[in-house]
């Protein structure tokens, strides 16, 4: 039977999500208070969509909450996603997921806690999107830096240029002419389709490649893919809404960090608040003022206001005055394709890391094997055990038997992560890690659970 699933909240990240939980074929009921953004999703998706307050106990009262399996209270407001979490908890939803912007009521010292309003998890979006950018500085040249298993296994995107040593070479080539630099080719991201590889596919220029690695060796993989990462000191954000102070926050004292908002009252409320971050007030599309920050001398630009257009014109400008690293953020997934084309080095959406967690909780929660999904190259990443009489080890499987449709990433023994090759060996209760579209999963849980 089909869960049933009540979203509350029709915007960017409620919307999308609805979208993606449509796919699975889930029961869903979408509650929002604006019938332009209830039309929307009606002519999008099959789901039931009730106008009205999600906050209301007269709303939520329209729904049977003793049948639904997850509530989700995503509103782009705190106070009535927390009220309407514990009023559906109240009603009888089973697990209740909440998107807070603020992360206040984490705070160890907090009066009011999230169990307070009987949240089963917290999804805090701006929070998700900031530690990704933040990865990516810390990371230079990659285009997404994902970490598995306490940081000890890194998925490293990186896209290829004209210049890679790797283009026009095939998987097995360049693990045979490297065999002290252990990774795996997960997926590769080419003419705006994701696949899983196979040891022939022949890597191209302007794929965007997904290797797995140990944390530790992830130096040798951008050198190996001709994209050593680089220093970096000056980095120029634009807009100082939540997403930008957080970074300004994070990084004001490891770099030199401008911050550009085009708001003055803005900019002299988070002023203070900021004592490491040079605040600047003016148009990041304005070219003399980049000029006039020294544009040529950042290395790292990246574009964090709430208005698409405006995030992506400035990194075109950034991109055109040659700042090495240029990292857009956008609200909703429909640029994600151009964008890609257009040269700009990392996207990042808290509404993607929204979406992507929102669906891990529900995946794990449901079949009680960690499931990770990457909605923007859509690919899904599976941990799981592997069970003592699992097929693979009844039938005395090798890795050569595994379908080319399935990437082995890496396989935890005691604490170690190996990353596997042609020889490697997999044990009972070994925990291993595997990249595959999303219509497989069910194949990997055949063979080792």
């Amino acid at each position: 039977m089909s869960l049933r699933i009540v979203i509350v909240g029709a915007g960017q990240v409620g919307y999308n999500l609805s979208k993606s939980l449509a796919k699975e074929d889930y029961s869903l009921t979408v509650v929002d208070n604006n019938e332009n953004k209830c039309l929307k999703v009606k002519n999008a998706i099959d789901a039931k969509v009730v106008l009205g307050n999600g906050a209301s106990q007269r709303t939520l009262q329209k729904i049977d909450m003793t049948d639904v399996d997850y509530f989700l209270a995503l509103t782009s407001l705190d106070e009535i996603n927390l009220i309407a979490s514990k009023t559906a908890k109240s009603l009888g939803a089973k697990k209740v997921i909440a998107r807070l912007r603020s992360t206040e009521f984490s705070h160890k010292n907090s009066i009011l806690s999230p169990e307070d309003f009987l949240i089963d998890h917290v999804c805090h979006p701006e929070k998700a999107a900031h530690e990704e950018i933040e990865k990516l500085i810390r990371r230079t040249s990659a285009v997404e830096v994902v970490n598995f298993h306490n940081d000890k296994i890194t998925l490293l995107g990186i896209k290829l240029e004209n210049s890679s040593p790797l283009v026009g070479r095939s998987v097995s080539n360049v693990k045979l002419a490297n065999p002290f630099i252990n990774h795996q080719t997960a997926v590769i991201f080419r003419n705006d389709e994701s696949f899983v590889p196979h040891s022939d596919t022949i890597y191209n220029k302007d794929d965007v490649v997904y290797f797995v690695t140990r944390t530790e060796d992830v130096e040798l993989i951008q050198q190996l893919s001709g994209k050593p990462s680089f220093d970096v000191n000056n980095i120029m954000i634009v807009g100082a809404g939540k997403l930008g102070r957080l970074l300004s926050k994070s990084l004001e004292y490891d770099y030199n960090i401008r911050l550009i908002e085009k708001s003055k009252n803005k900019a002299e409320k988070y002023n203070a608040s900021l004592s490491n971050t040079l605040m600047l007030v003016g148009n990041a599309l304005d070219p003399e003022l980049l000029e006039s920050e020294n544009i040529f001398e950042m290395d790292c630009f990246i574009a964090a206001t709430e208005d698409e257009q405006t995030n992506i014109m400035s990194c075109l400008l950034a991109k055109d005055y040659g700042v090495k690293q240029v990292v857009v953020h956008i609200s909703t997934t429909n640029y994600i394709k151009p964008i890609r084309r257009m040269g700009i080095d990392a996207i990042v959406s808290k509404n993607v890391s929204a979406v992507n967690e929102v669906f891990k909780f529900i995946h794990t929660d449901q079949q009680e094997i960690e499931i990770s999904r990457f909605e923007d190259i859509d690919i899904d990443s599976i941990e799981l055990n592997v069970m003592p009489n699992c097929k693979y080890l009844r039938r005395k499987y090798t890795i050569n038997d595994i379908p080319d449709s399935i990437c082995l990433g890496a396989v935890i023994r005691d604490s170690k992560v190996i990353i596997p090759n042609s020889q490697s060996k997999i044990l009972e209760n070994d925990k291993i890690l595997v990249f595959l579209k999303p219509k497989y999963i069910s194949k990997v849980e055949n063979i080792f659970h």
